[in-house]
């Protein structure tokens, strides 16, 4: 397995120390507390200033963190904001449904759990905020990937592994999987991430009408299915109006 990129790992002890000692440094303060050279350290002061992410100051020459990081470190909070943003509609779901309700955002080939809702009785659950799903199989995964193209190109271009017997993996069949999904406008899992688990998921969109996240209900399939087998209508109704309702409060307006 290849090592870490000598380059980049300076960087990134250059944006830390910035962020944890005084407001501002100098090249020598930068280049002696990381054990540089002082060409090395002005280098990838440089490049980092280029691209944003450290600024300098004309009078002083001391350098401090950049703007774009501020950029990121939104993107990173909006995550947050979806969340505050759900905490009530998702609480609602998992009353009225029964079942555990899963927040999801896209990260790293997957999709990242950022809030999950217990199902509403005593039985023993474990909690799984951090925890990733997949983005091939679960019905969170299908969602992103038929509305958010980056999810899409990831989903595409990746190994799709068979889970269970029932996982989609080939990619004709996997893009009729979307086709669904879009035309429904909400995705379903029937055991092909877990052997006896069914979820319902529907998308979440921001004030710009662009795709921040998905929700879903989950639970055993006996519970979520009907006596035909097909999701039941009432738990796919109870996730779509969720995801309305957390769109709307993100400014997305009505879907």
């Amino acid at each position: 397995m290849p090592g870490p990129i000598q380059s980049l790992s300076r960087a990134a002890a250059i944006l830390r120390l910035l962020a944890g000692g005084e407001r501002r440094l100098g090249l020598s303060d930068v280049a002696s507390s990381l054990g540089l050279a002082k060409g090395t350290a002005h280098g990838i002061l440089r490049t980092l200033q280029q691209e944003g992410f450290v600024e300098q100051d004309p009078v002083s020459g001391r350098y401090q963190l950049g703007a774009e990081l501020l950029r990121l470190g939104n993107s990173y909070l909006d995550v947050h904001e979806l969340r505050a943003r759900a905490l009530v509609w998702t609480d609602d779901l998992a009353r009225s449904s029964g079942e555990a309700v899963y927040l999801g955002v896209l990260h790293q080939q997957g999709v990242l759990i950022v809030h999950h809702v217990f199902r509403p009785d005593d039985s023993r659950q474990v909690l799984e905020v951090g925890a990733m799903h997949p983005l091939h199989s679960s019905a969170l995964g299908k969602v992103l990937s038929a509305y958010d193209p980056v999810a899409h190109g990831e989903v595409t271009e990746m190994e799709r592994e068979a889970l269970t017997p029932r996982t989609v993996t080939g990619a004709a069949e996997f893009e009729g999987v979307l086709d669904l999904t879009r035309a429904r406008g909400w995705g379903a899992d029937l055991e092909e991430t877990w052997d006896g688990v069914a979820s319902i998921a529907a998308p979440i969109h921001d004030r710009h009408r662009m795709p921040v996240g998905a929700v879903a209900v989950t639970g055993a399939v006996e519970r979520v299915c009907d006596d035909d087998g097909g999701i039941r209508a009432q738990l796919v109704a109870a996730v779509r109006d969720c995801a309305r309702a957390v769109s709307r409060d993100l400014g997305a307006g009505r879907f």
